[in-house]
């Protein structure tokens, strides 16, 4: 009966975590224009990698955490020969992610939403 008890426990677990899994593309209206970026991620527990692309580039996801509805996650970028690492945290809602990430040197976080498409 007790491992009945356990499997339960860990499915209501498993079962209450985001489907962040796929590909999910965000927008940003900037003073230079539209700025897009695609995320790629992949979940294997709590554990989130992947992949970030963007008129930038592409960069690897690193420090990525899954728990409920909540993901962080940081991206390394380079830009004009200075390296820099953008720290992003979010609150998925069904295919509909809310972001935030602080820029370096910007006192106040970016906000962006991203949508997910595969």
């Amino acid at each position: 009966m007790k491992w009945l008890l356990v499997l339960f426990a860990v499915f209501a677990f498993t079962a209450s975590a985001a489907d962040v899994t796929g590909t999910w593309k965000a927008s940003l209206e900037t003073p230079n224009g539209t700025f897009e970026t695609t995320f790629t991620f992949k979940v294997d527990g709590a554990k989130l990698t992947g992949k970030v692309s963007s008129q930038m580039g592409e960069a690897d996801i690193s420090d990525g955490k899954i728990d409920g509805d909540d993901v962080s996650f940081s991206v390394v970028r380079n830009f004009q020969g200075n390296e820099f690492k953008l720290s992003y945290k979010g609150k998925v809602s069904g295919s509909e992610m809310k972001l935030s990430f602080q820029f370096p040197g910007r006192d106040e976080p970016i906000e962006m939403t991203a949508k997910k498409i595969s």
